[in-house]
């Protein structure tokens, strides 16, 4: 038993031991690897005493001269001592007026409203001026960047745009807004602005008119002694983007001008124009107007060649011309300001609802000689069996190109090559009595009115009438 004992006690203590010894090995390996990663090998050590001994000596690569204007722990307003002035007072304030340069780039030209007479225009706005309270030292001569949050602190120029109906600075996703200050205290302010603004449009023309528009920039509240505004490149201070295009128009140009603005309780002001020319597109109202109105009047025209006997084909026909006519017109007015004046397409198509209206009148009175021709044949054929009798009178014709020609029974008369024409025959009586048993002498006179030839005509003098009109409209308007 004892035996056992000092066989589990041997055991425990080789097992022990075992143990120990493992773990002072590890411990060994552990402190060697960290000592060669301390010491390196050679090379090693030798591009950190390099580095370091760069770092100590000042290496002309690495090493960059400090810039104030760069420096994170320099706050602009400390840099540009705005809490030292009033920037509530203009640069030079009681010296020279401040010369304020502008440039303008067009980005787009959203809309022009013949309704409202106004156009919509995004624009950048730039203005360079020089305020010496901004000044700054600078290594570099670099300039700062800020955004919108450091206009509130500073003086800027009070632009508005004159004749505005509304207009606004982008704010997304912040405002368009940009500052840049130089070193020697100039200064570039610079905004994206979209402004809807008054044309004063002349539709004299309309379609076929050309319009002139402004935009008009000036200062709100320094005069012309205090502030002094211009082009700041000339013309070249207002571009462009190309790919700029209307619907309706073709903008021909943009050039920029400049004004003296005078306000009688105020003074003179200096005043920037952008003007841009605008020219209509005609082909969108040639296919909705023009033609249209045209086709009517031809349509007309067709009643022409209808036998005048068939009231119901020739009466909704010209009904029907008359109120497309008098929808084309309203259309068209709809869409148009209500002016005082006439219009150069008022006047096409107030001339074409008068042809069409012309054509429902030319059948009305055709359709009543007939009437009153039947009427009278009528009449005259309940007389003829009493005037039988009587001595056949040679008739007087009105107009001599007919022949003498038989009556038949139903009141026509035959010419010698057999054509019938139509007649209204007016039987004039002209009695005198000599005495009581004398006869009563009656003469017989027959007056021809042709109620077909006036379609005959009509086929002719409407479309040679309508036809000469497009001729003058167009040579003067176009």
């Amino acid at each position: 038993m004892l035996t056992v004992h000092k066989m589990h006690f041997s055991i425990f203590l080789l097992l022990w031991g075992w143990v120990l010894s493992t773990e002072c090995r590890a411990h060994r390996q552990g402190k060697e690897i960290h000592e060669v990663y301390k010491k390196g090998s050679r090379p090693q050590r030798q591009r950190r005493e390099a580095h370091s001994e760069a770092h100590k000596q000042g290496s002309p690569i690495l090493k960059r001269s400090p810039d104030i204007t760069k420096s994170p722990l320099t706050k602009s307003e400390q840099l540009l001592r705005i809490d030292d002035h009033d920037f509530s007072m203009r640069p030079g304030f009681g010296g020279p007026a401040i010369p304020v340069g502008v440039d303008v780039q067009v980005e787009s030209l959203d809309s022009i409203s013949e309704v409202d007479m106004d156009f919509t225009m995004t624009l950048y706005l730039r203005h360079y001026w020089k305020d010496e309270r901004l000044s700054f030292p600078s290594t570099n001569n670099q300039s700062m960047t800020f955004d919108g949050r450091l206009v509130k602190k500073i003086w800027v120029p009070d632009m508005f745009f004159v004749h505005s109906k509304r207009s606004f600075i982008h704010d997304t996703t912040t405002d368009n807004v940009m500052l840049r200050v130089q070193p020697d205290g100039k200064v570039l302010y610079s905004l994206r602005v979209t402004v809807t603004a008054m044309c004063n449009m002349d539709f004299s023309r309309f379609p076929l008119d050309t319009q002139t528009c402004s935009l008009e920039i000036e200062s709100y509240a320094y005069t012309e002694d205090d502030l002094m505004l211009y082009w700041k490149n000339g013309n070249d201070s207002l571009k462009t983007d190309e790919r700029i295009s209307l619907s309706q128009f073709l903008i021909q140009e943009f050039h920029t001008t400049t004004k003296l603005a005078f306000y009688s309780s105020t003074g003179w002001y200096n005043r920037l124009y952008i003007n841009f020319t605008l020219r209509r597109h005609i082909f969108f109202f040639l296919l909705q107007t023009y033609f249209p109105a045209t086709l009517m009047v031809m349509l007309s025209w067709v009643s022409f060649w209808i036998d005048r006997r068939a009231v119901p084909a020739r009466v909704p026909l010209g009904i029907t011309t008359v109120l497309t006519m008098s929808t084309i017109i309203t259309g068209v007015n709809a869409s148009m300001p209500r002016v005082s004046y006439i219009k150069a397409v008022d006047i096409y198509l107030w001339v074409s609802f008068v042809f069409v209206f012309l054509s429902v009148l030319e059948y009305a009175a055709v359709n009543y000689l007939t009437t009153v021709q039947e009427r009278k044949e009528r009449k005259l054929r309940d007389k003829l069996p009493c005037a039988c009798s009587l001595p056949q009178p040679r008739p007087m014709m009105m107009d001599g190109s007919y022949n003498d020609g038989d009556v038949n029974e139903l009141g026509h008369y035959v010419s010698e090559n057999g054509d019938k024409q139509d007649r209204m025959m007016v039987q004039l009586a002209l009695g005198s009595e000599r005495g009581s048993g004398r006869r009563k002498n009656q003469r017989y006179v027959s007056m021809r009115i042709d109620t077909h030839a006036i379609d005959k005509y009509s086929r002719i003098i409407f479309p040679g009438a309508y036809i000469l009109f497009n001729l003058i409209y167009w040579s003067i308007f176009s």
